[in-house]
């Protein structure tokens, strides 16, 4: 009898591609394809085709660990924070960025609380954007569930983006036909939420779908000690999300309008609490000003003297401008923050090499070890704080 020449690994391989056609055959007509090899199987479901932008670049790294990333299509995303913190603007700047890309986004409003006028403001067209005002979880699933087949039946491809804002503000069904004095029903929105989460998570990433959840932060009744924070409807949304952030309102933005000093915009710090894109804990700031939305050049600047990629000396900055690739430097850029964006980013090329000085600096390389030994390691045994 002759022996086979095939390696052991050669058998093994030969193996799993038999198994994954078993598979196939056995799951066939509930999904196309149901086995898959993530190395270089685009048509997997965890493999993520593409990325939104949250309108500004460096939280896109922050999330996606990436060039041009952001929120991951085909992906849940959950944006919490208390009040005022620009969970919705955030949200909204997804929703422009979307239609940018030639995509459809849908605003599902449980708050009625949306500006027509901000929305057009920070770029979303509100002529092809599709807002629908609902007050039950139950609808809004049933909703997405409508509103992804339709997309889908003709157009297997377009890119989709749903926010729901907000979890916090919809009610449930049962809730709804309650008389105002009857209580006991605060549970019953965890557990549809629980049940509707399930169902959704896998096909969302079938379709290629990206549905974003904001969500309030609550504080806990009788806690004193430890995280005090906790968020509307239980921890469906927490589990089921491949990206968390919480946003945190850090301060105010003043200037003079007619002579008189007003408040034209706030600080945020966003953290991202948790994340399946990348590494997780990471912090960005950036400004927010009333009439125009998230500074997104601002938070270059911020990176830039984070990592030392630019020398300052009080309002005056220098920055080498060096190509990463060939290591060919064009000269020296001299500027102030006012002027940033004449000097630098209308420079199509100084900002391109600019970006990507930022990208090397701050996405994180895997397997590439760490400054020093693990002498110098910190070792911080605080508890991470998940909702803030």
């Amino acid at each position: 009898m002759a022996k086979s020449n095939k390696t052991k690994l050669e058998l093994e391989d030969s193996l799993a591609n038999t198994l994954a056609d078993s598979i196939n055959k056995q799951f066939k007509g509930q999904a196309l394809k149901t086995a898959f090899f993530l190395d270089g199987d685009d048509d997997a479901p965890s493999n993520v085709k593409d990325w939104i932008s949250t309108g500004c670049d460096t939280l896109d790294l922050a999330i996606s660990n990436r060039p041009n990333g952001g929120f991951p299509v085909g992906r849940i995303t959950e944006i919490t924070g208390l009040e005022a913190s620009g969970k919705s603007l955030l949200a909204s700047h997804a929703l422009a960025e979307t239609q940018k890309k030639g995509g459809l986004a849908v605003y599902i409003d449980t708050e009625a609380a949306s500006s027509a006028e901000f929305l057009t403001a920070i770029g979303c067209d509100l002529k092809t954007m599709l807002y629908v005002p609902l007050e039950t979880i139950e609808e809004i699933f049933e909703t997405i569930e409508t509103i992804v087949e339709g997309v889908r039946k003709s157009n297997k491809d377009r890119l989709v983006t749903i926010v729901v804002d907000s979890v916090m503000g919809a009610s449930t069904k049962i809730e709804m036909a309650a008389e105002y004095d009857k209580d006991g029903y605060a549970t019953s929105k965890s557990i549809i939420l629980s049940k509707a989460m399930r169902k959704v998570t896998n096909w969302i990433a079938r379709e290629n779908i990206c549905l974003i959840f904001t969500n309030q932060l609550r504080t806990k009744l009788g806690v004193s000690f430890g995280d005090q924070w906790t968020t509307a409807g239980g921890k469906a949304i927490p589990f089921h999300a491949s990206v968390r952030l919480r946003l945190k309102n850090t301060g105010q933005i003043k200037a003079k309008i007619n002579g008189v000093e007003q408040i034209v915009g706030s600080k945020t710090n966003v953290q991202v609490v948790k994340n399946r894109m990348g590494p997780p804990h990471r912090k960005i700031d950036y400004e927010i000003y009333y009439d125009s939305g998230i500074d997104n050049y601002g938070g270059w600047l911020g990176v830039m003297k984070t990592f030392d990629l630019v020398a300052q000396a009080g309002a005056h900055y220098t920055l080498q401008d060096v190509d990463m690739v060939t290591g060919e430097v064009f000269g020296e850029i001299k500027f102030q923050s006012k002027n940033f964006l004449d000097k630098v980013i209308n420079i199509p090329e100084v900002k391109a090499r600019l970006y990507a000085r930022i990208c090397d600096a701050y996405i994180f390389k895997y397997h590439a070890g760490i400054d020093g030994g693990i002498d110098d390691v910190i070792i911080d045994d605080s508890m991470v704080d998940e909702e803030g």
